[in-house]
Formats: structure tokens, C-alpha cells, sequence
């Protein structure tokens, strides 16, 4: 059995969260990982840029993003 907890902040974690866990596993042998959450990124400058000229093409020649995500697999095997 698996259980994860998404916290905002470490300040989060509590003694309810170890209550919880102690509950759920109750004396079975546990390994606790923790690791911070990288998956929040902001766009960079550049990233803005090329997407406010994609913004600027021109429909008619626009990709659906199922047509381009077929292009990304077929030619990069995504």
C-alpha cells in the first residue's frame, strides 16, 4: 500500500499526518521519502517570447494540439 501527502510548505507537516500514517500502516515496517515538489516552474523570457509569436501567426496554418502532439510522437517517438 502506497499513501502520499501533498503539503505546500514543510511548516505543514503535523502530528496529525504521523497520526495518519500510524493508522493506515499500523506495525507494518514503512520507508518515508521525503522530496521537494519541482514540478512548479515559471516560463523564462525566451519561452514568453516564442510563445507570443506563435500568438501572432496566422490561424488558417494553426495545429490542433492532437495534430501537433502526432507530429511530436511520429517524429520524436514521445
Amino acid at each position: 500500500m502506497q499513501t502520499t501527502f501533498h503539503l505546500t510548505s514543510a511548516q505543514d507537516v503535523s502530528t496529525d499526518i504521523l497520526d495518519a500514517i500510524k493508522a493506515a500502516f499500523k506495525s507494518k515496517p514503512i520507508s518515508i521519502i521525503v522530496e521537494e515538489d519541482d514540478s512548479y516552474f515559471e516560463l523564462s523570457a525566451d519561452m514568453k517570447a516564442v510563445l507570443d509569436e506563435r500568438m501572432q501567426e496566422d490561424e488558417s496554418t494553426y495545429l490542433t494540439a492532437k495534430e501537433s502532439i502526432n507530429q511530436l510522437n511520429n517524429k520524436y517517438g514521445l
